[in-house]
């Protein structure tokens, strides 16, 4: 069955595809491009692929299909929020802060994706301490994407690891090198992706 009004494949299909994924990156990938020849204005298709293909790491592709998914459907929050994150991860934080700033305007205080957002601004400005706290808040009202969490716990790790070597406060390592956002998700992103 499908949502012909508004150019989606059915909720069905879209699980059918998940299952296939779940087995095969590969196999979902052509599974949502099959879908997209019948639905190709459906946002959550291209999500899907933008965040299939990161997990392959075909990051142009998948960048390019975040994009499209926000671009259909603006209030798909959770693609916009992934695009943001992919942006941030590939050391594009201005271009994060732009895609995350409607988030701000659209979702209400305490949401997930609200907190995880003012986490990852405090991540950007070198503000470890309140990263942890945001991130921490928002995984403990994230009841519908837990693989998010997990994403969320490498970064709460990284900035205890940065913490410990800086104390709370210091924005330089033990050694005097300066510690930015941009390098640390650069240093991780492998594991983010």
């Amino acid at each position: 069955m499908t949502d012909a009004l508004n150019n989606r494949c059915s909720d069905a299909q879209i699980q059918e595809i998940l299952a296939i994924s779940a087995q095969d990156t590969l196999a979902g990938i052509a599974a949502i491009d099959t879908a997209l020849r019948d639905f190709p204005k459906d946002a959550r298709l291209h999500f899907l692929k933008g965040s299939m293909l990161i997990g392959e790491k075909r990051f142009i592709a998948a960048h390019t299909a975040l994009r499209e998914a926000v671009r259909l459907d603006p209030e798909l929050h959770i693609a916009r929020f992934q695009l943001g994150f992919f942006e941030l991860t590939s050391g594009e934080a201005d271009a994060a802060l732009a895609s995350w700033q409607p988030l701000k305007a659209a979702l209400p205080a305490g949401h997930y994706l609200q907190l995880f957002v003012e986490g990852l601004e405090h991540l950007v400005a070198d503000r470890f301490a309140p990263c942890i706290e945001s991130l921490r808040a928002g995984m403990e009202v994230n009841a519908e994407n837990a693989p998010l969490n997990g994403d969320m716990q490498l970064i709460i790790e990284r900035c205890r690891e940065l913490l410990g070597e800086q104390g709370p406060t210091a924005s330089e390592s033990g050694d005097g090198e300066a510690v930015s956002a941009t390098s640390f998700l650069l240093g991780t992103s492998r594991r983010l992706n």
